[in-house]
């Protein structure tokens, strides 16, 4: 059994389960619709913003957490949005799935 040619078929699986064509679907129509778009564009920069902030060991402040919330909230008022976080959401669970099940299988290695 080839390991690398397992993770291939891995890759694989997971490009073509429902969850990822369902996250696939959702991008799309996000992407053509200028507005929902425009908006998902500027939440991610500030996601990007906080992530950068905590990997620099700096904890953003409840005022920037309780905005971020917010705007969360708001933006899943769209339904185009709310299907694109629903869907990045059952994909996530599904990738912490599989990460769960090689770690697990794993730690025999380092014991």
């Amino acid at each position: 059994m080839n390991v690398y040619d397992r993770a291939y078929e891995l890759a694989k699986a997971m490009k073509g389960c429902p969850e990822a064509l369902d996250l696939r679907g959702a991008r799309q129509a996000v992407e053509v619709d200028e507005e929902a778009k425009r908006r998902m564009d500027e939440f991610r920069q500030r996601q990007d913003g906080f992530q950068q902030q905590m990997m620099a060991g700096e904890e953003p402040s409840a005022e920037a957490m309780a905005d971020m919330n917010r705007l969360y909230e708001e933006l899943s008022l769209n339904p185009l949005l709310h299907r694109l976080f629903e869907a990045e959401r059952r994909f996530g669970i599904v990738f912490d799935d599989v990460n769960k099940i090689i770690s697990e299988s794993l730690k025999s290695v380092y014991e």
